[in-house]
């Protein structure tokens, strides 16, 4: 049991210690500066760095039956390929949820768009999404109000977020309110109001529609299409299921079920389960917002790098500045301290800069939330101190910085004999002096290698922005009709406008989706060879307005009636996968696709209609009026804002019953690569960051140093040394540990780089030149850093250098 002196004494000896910390760090205000600066810079950095790094890897994870929710997903295996597909057939849900007891729910869901009216209110509502009325049984969406179990149950149900409810009905109660949807007008009750969704949430959406709209009243026979896919299927398992076990039956299942279609379309499928938490970064198939297990492991190893640098600072500086109190130690132990009592003090004001390090972090990270949040393009976080469980890991890992960073001039200073300290001998230990260049070392190799990795991120990026992607993309302008019935008459409203150059329709742009067609076309066997092929449905301008390229044959043409019906333009990454050794030998070959048989007449060139990311892929394009609602209008540069309203004041006269939204062309398709610039943008950042942390120790050892080597500036000023030679003499040791520094962090980073750009289907190369400029440039910044302190020392009187002690 604690006593009443006891307690008394300890708290006599805790005031004693940090009173003499405080005066310490007081009387060194310059370097006291420096390592609180480096180590709140650090810790703040790891600290949104580890929200980042949580919040990716806690997708979906807010469901409370995550562990049991798997994504139904299918290989599509063609004679040709097999096509890796995260989405199923529409009947797969509804079937395997009667065929196997292990399956307690199943929420199959599908994006799509509506046309929205309330009076004279109307959107575009591209965030639409089909769904299940298991979609909350599945899933926890909370609503605000309806019944989950039946909100989404009735044919032209509507559930909103809450968000999109205010768009439409303010503060006024939505349920139960009818809402006009389509072009049709068809009347729609919403039924509920849920919760705006979570960031990271795989599924995404402001308006949820009944699936039964779908199965019902748009495509009555959707649920028996075996072949059709399209929809997204969830399943939820019984808690006593086993994914492994359920996933071995399914062969079974579809031999039962789907066996006779897919031996006559010569195509078979294979279905697997996806844990829902897997899905965001582990899956190699199509998924909406898809993450980068590269990009986490990335950003972990920079915020252990950038705690790790701050922490060598505070490390560095403080066993550095220990060898200054050397005589104090001795004359404390000559008056009768003890080595525990020693060891104490040193920990405890090592321990006390850490915890105002951690408030200031604290500080500095909520001021910064804003900032990186527009840096990672979402809302990671709104609050640092939501999750106090981040907080409270900064805080033991600040105590533990303290405590290592203390423990070492603690245990050797406290160590030494009375006399050996007051000579000062530690000042010029062989180990402090080896232990504070190693850590430097350490410090400048990890910072060189993220000037490295930075360099070749930005190259690569460059790369992907400048590539020429074998099409037009500029002045481009892309209207969504949304298939309204006058997007002809439209469109022909808009030949001869002033700006207007051209115009051209379409089912797809580059970028956008597109969908895979079952196709028969004739091989170089003369067979016809079973391929399911993105399919883009184009009018007779579309080829010449994005300035496609032929490589063989002819575009569409309207001098040949035929082309309408009974023609087909393909890729060369068709041409390969059909076995021609080259497109001249694919014209005139036959071919059957959604109902329509015809020949080859036409192979373009390859052009990049998806990500760089991914490998191009076979190609179909076809006339076909009907689904071809995207209008692209090629404008004059010099005209832009006066033809934009030109075309919207013909939209308002032809359409006037939906808003005009639009779209260019080169925005829209950079859009893809948004996660990679983020991701360049953070790391740049995160490496600036590094490199400032480094700055600062590296400043601090300089001011260290110099102060230490006064006299001897003193005297080699008396003797004739020139200040050249002096900064020189200063700074030649640091500039050995950057060089030593750089060779170990060359491979490291080259190793890691080359792995990162494995993630890209078209990437750049390392090039030689890269390390010559991170060499220069780390040299270039620890000398400007050192030599800041070594001409300060160089210029001054030296009758005061040889009086510094």
């Amino acid at each position: 049991m604690w006593t009443l002196k006891a307690i008394s004494h300890l708290t006599a000896m805790l005031k004693n210690y940090f009173k003499i910390a405080f005066r310490n760090l007081w009387k060194h205000k310059v370097f006291s500066f420096i390592n609180i600066m480096g180590l709140t810079v650090g810790m703040s950095a790891c600290l949104l760095i580890s929200m980042y790094v949580n919040f990716e890897l806690t997708y979906d994870a807010f469901h409370s039956k995550s562990d049991r929710i798997y994504r139904l997903v299918t290989d599509v295996i063609t004679p040709s390929e097999t096509i890796n597909a995260g989405i199923t057939s529409w009947a797969f849900g509804p079937t395997i949820k009667q065929d196997f007891p292990e399956v307690e729910a199943y929420a199959r869901v599908s994006g799509g768009s509506f046309l929205v009216r309330k009076g004279d209110i109307k959107f575009q509502e591209e965030s639409t999404v089909f769904a299940d009325s298991s979609l909350f049984r599945v899933f926890d969406f909370p609503l605000l109000q309806g019944d989950p179990g039946t909100a989404l149950k009735e044919p032209l149900s509507i559930v909103f977020t809450e968000k999109a409810a205010k768009k439409y009905f303010g503060d006024a109660d939505p349920v139960g309110q009818t809402l006009l949807l389509s072009g049709e007008g068809l009347p729609a009750k919403v039924t509920g109001v849920m919760k705006d969704l979570p960031e990271n949430s795989q599924i995404k959406g402001d308006m949820f529609v009944s699936m039964t709209t779908m199965t019902q009243r748009f495509n009555r026979e959707i649920d028996e299409q075996w072949g059709n896919f399209g929809a997204k299927t969830y399943l939820l398992l019984k808690p006593d299921a086993n994914s492994k076990t359920l996933e071995k039956k399914l062969p079974a299942y579809l031999e039962r079920r789907a066996g006779k279609l897919m031996r006559e379309s010569k195509m078979s499928y294979k279905l697997f389960l996806e844990p829902l938490l897997d899905v965001h970064l582990k899956s190699e198939r199509d998924v909406d917002e898809k993450g980068s297990m590269s990009n986490v492991y990335v950003f972990s190893v920079i915020a252990a790098f950038i705690l790790l640098i701050a922490c060598i600072n505070f490390v560095n500086l403080t066993t550095a500045r220990s060898a200054e109190r050397a005589k104090e130690v001795g004359i404390r132990k000559v008056v009768g301290a003890g080595k525990g009592l020693l060891a104490r003090q040193f920990v405890s004001e090592s321990v006390l800069l850490c915890m105002i390090a951690f408030v200031f972090s604290l500080v500095l990270s909520a001021a910064l939330v804003p900032l990186f949040n527009n840096l990672a393009g979402k809302v990671i976080v709104s609050d640092i101190f939501a999750d106090p469980s981040f907080l409270i890991y900064m805080l033991l890992a600040a105590v533990l910085i303290g405590i290592l960073a203390g423990i070492y001039p603690a245990l050797v200073l406290s160590s030494f004999e009375p006399v050996t300290v007051l000579k000062g001998r530690f000042s010029t230990s062989f180990k402090g002096i080896l232990l504070r260049k190693g850590l430097v070392t350490v410090q400048f190799a990890i910072s060189i290698a993220l000037i490295i990795a930075t360099m070749i991120v930005y190259i690569q990026m460059n790369f992907m922005r400048n590539r020429d992607l074998g099409f037009s993309k500029d002045q481009m302008l892309v209207i969504n009709t949304e298939g309204d019935p006058k997007r002809e008459a439209f469109k022909e409203s808009l030949r001869g406008l002033t700006g207007v150059k051209s115009t051209a329709a379409s089912s797809s742009v580059p970028g956008s989706p597109n969908p895979g067609a079952y196709s028969e076309i004739e091989n170089r066997s003369g067979e016809l060879q079973v391929a399911n092929l993105d399919l883009y449905f184009v009018d007779f301008d579309y080829i010449r307005q994005f300035g496609l390229k032929m490589a063989a044959g002819r575009p569409f043409s309207r001098e040949f009636g035929t082309d309408t019906t009974q023609a087909m333009v393909i890729n060369e990454a068709a041409v390969k996968l059909l076995g021609y050794a080259k497109p001249d030998d694919a014209l005139g070959r036959r071919f059957k696709q959604w109902g329509r048989e015809g020949k080859i007449v036409g192979v373009v060139k390859d052009f990049h209609f998806r990500s760089l990311q991914e490998n191009i892929r076979p190609l179909t394009m076809r006339i076909e009026p009907g689904g071809a609602s995207l209008i692209s209008v090629q404008i004059e540069g010099n005209r832009l804002k006066e033809t934009v309203a030109a075309v919207e004041q013909k939209w308002k006269e032809a359409i006037p019953g939906r808003p005009f939204s639009y779209y260019f062309m080169d925005e829209f398709f950079d859009r893809q690569y948004r996660s990679e610039e983020r991701f360049e943008k953070l790391f740049f950042n995160f490496a600036i960051l590094a490199i400032f942390i480094s700055c600062l120790g590296l400043l601090g050892l300089a001011s260290y140093s110099t102060m230490q080597r006064t006299k001897e500036i003193g005297v080699r000023k008396v003797m004739g040394a020139s200040i050249a030679s002096i900064v020189g003499l200063l700074s030649m040791d640091f500039l050995k540990l950057v060089i030593i520094a750089f060779v170990v962090a060359s491979p490291i980073a080259y190793f890691g780089m080359d792995r990162w750009l494995e993630n890209f289907a078209y990437r750049t190369n390392i090039y030689w030149w890269v390390f010559v400029i991170a060499a220069a440039l780390s040299t270039a910044i620890a000398f400007v850093t050192v030599s800041f302190q070594s001409i300060r020392a160089a210029v001054m009187n030296p009758v005061k250098s040889l009086r510094s002690e």
